[in-house]
């Protein structure tokens, strides 16, 4: 999904969600709540999903 289509479905602006993307920004629980509902996963699985990324990344340092 494209980060268009996701601020589309979350009524968050692109450019924000770009930051979240990069780590700029840390995203609230409303932010949460309104990016897992867009996904159509619960809250808790894009937490888990996230954590799983960041393992990743910091597991090849």
């Amino acid at each position: 999904m494209s980060q268009e289509e996701l601020s589309f479905r979350s009524d968050l602006d692109r450019t924000y969600i770009s930051m979240l993307e990069r780590g700029i920004y840390q995203p609230t629980l409303t932010t949460i709540f309104a990016l897992s509902k867009s996904l159509d996963i619960t809250p808790s699985e894009l937490i888990k999903l996230v954590e799983n990324e960041y393992d990743e990344v910091n597991d090849k340092e």
